[in-house]
């Protein structure tokens, strides 16, 4: 599984890789210069503090690096990290037959595959993203990492399935006993309430990558 000085290890050697310091690369990112200072890396009071995955995804757009090259660099890190081929799916074909089980689980043989760091889940899966329905959160052609194993909460962003075949990526806004309420990530597109009896299956989005 992922472990946090790995994960913080691999933004520090991507840095230092494009010659700058962890400031120098935030403020080339657009972010807070002070996103990755050492300080912010755990709270006051002694908690894991991760980075997040939209800077993350920042950072590989600005240095023009690949998610393969950062996992590459989390694999480097001094405490061993391992990385495993996971399946790739585009988002678009998700919703045919014969992908995932009723689980959500992805089954077949007709997957690619992606390098990603153990996420603790093996079912997870990556889904390419076509199209702009989840502009600006996701853009065509980034890659998110779904875990059906991980536990879901209200803000998650999450991918579901309807017993009809559809697949929507949004954000969680409600779950009650008898439906999920979804918030679409485009402000043009309606956000959605499915009926538990309606919906196949949802799962959490761990990560993402432009």
């Amino acid at each position: 599984m992922l472990k946090h000085a790995e994960v913080w290890a691999a933004i520090d050697r991507l840095a230092h890789e494009k010659g700058f310091s962890a400031s120098g690369l935030a403020r080339k990112a657009g972010l807070d210069p002070t996103t990755f200072n050492k300080s912010k890396r755990m709270t006051r009071d002694g908690k894991l503090r991760w980075p997040s995955t939209e800077s993350i995804s920042k950072i590989l757009h600005a240095t023009n690096s690949t998610l393969g090259e950062f996992v590459a660099l989390i694999g480097d890190a001094d405490s061993g990290g391992v990385y495993r081929n996971i399946p790739l799916l585009g988002l678009a074909q998700a919703g045919a037959n014969g992908f995932f089980d009723d689980a959500g689980y992805p089954v077949g043989g007709s997957w690619d595959e992606i390098p990603f760091p153990g996420v603790g889940d093996p079912h997870a899966y990556a889904l390419e993203v076509s199209g702009n329905s989840m502009e600006p959160v996701y853009r065509d052609g980034d890659t998110i990492i779904v875990s059906p194993g991980a536990s879901i909460r209200r803000g998650d962003r999450v991918v579901a399935k309807t017993v009809e075949g559809e697949v929507l990526a949004k954000q969680l806004r409600r779950k009650t006993a008898h439906k999920i309420e979804l918030q679409s990530l485009n402000a043009d597109h309606e956000d959605r309430v499915i009926e538990l009896q309606d919906l196949e299956w949802v799962a959490r989005v761990v990560w993402a990558s432009q």
